[in-house]
């Protein structure tokens, strides 16, 4: 039928996510990307607009895919908040070590990226990253950490998982990635306490928790 799409627009969409998500933005051509989804220019403009607007829906695309695997990863219950972080970097591992994606994370190569971006990919972007941060920041509380602590954690916790994108498209081994996770994981316990015997001071100024 005339005016009828002869292609799967979301499987095109797909396809422009991975192209994003192994150059990033200011590489990802319009050649890579009618290369990568396998249309042509007039199809790929006409079903998405322009590069920037392909980019917002591949990031949206993105975030639809993976980021209800990090709120059902942290919905819990968690033990501790040690458990919380361990188990939102075990889906960053998971996805790393995923053979049919791009290495690293295409939120994190986008952040890298800020200033190629136009004001509404740049508040996306900034969006969805605080909107990570939130989740477990939420998480961490549920697991019995102080609002300080719990602020504190999820924003090491979000540093980590870039950190862990960004050594994974260097070549860093699964191997050195679930160290830095598991070392990550290793906090203090952040729960308050009222009880003097939870720390022992030695000498003025010298606390030993």
């Amino acid at each position: 039928m005339a005016g009828r799409k002869q292609f799967d627009v979301d499987e095109a969409l797909r396809r422009a996510m991975h192209v994003f998500w192994r150059w990033g933005y200011s590489e990802a051509s319009i050649d890579r990307l009618t290369e990568g989804t396998g249309l042509g220019r007039s199809s790929l403009y006409g079903t998405f607009g322009d590069k920037s607007t392909l980019f917002r829906k591949s990031l949206e695309r993105y975030a639809q895919t993976y980021h209800p695997l990090y709120d059902q990863a942290l919905s819990g219950p968690h033990p501790s908040p040690s458990a919380v972080v361990a188990a939102y970097l075990q889906v960053t591992l998971n996805r790393i070590a995923d053979p049919t994606v791009p290495d690293g994370c295409l939120l994190t190569v986008s952040a890298t990226q800020f200033p190629a971006l136009d004001a509404e990919g740049q508040a996306m972007v900034r969006a969805m990253i605080d909107g990570l941060r939130a989740m477990l920041e939420q998480s961490l509380l549920a697991a019995g950490a102080d609002e300080p602590s719990a602020a504190e954690l999820a924003l090491c916790t979000l540093a980590t998982n870039k950190s862990l994108a960004v050594l994974s498209r260097a070549g860093f081994s699964g191997e050195d990635l679930a160290t830095v996770a598991a070392a990550a994981a290793r906090i203090p316990d952040t729960t308050p306490t009222t009880s003097s015997s939870a720390m022992d001071t030695h000498g003025p100024g010298e606390v030993v928790w």
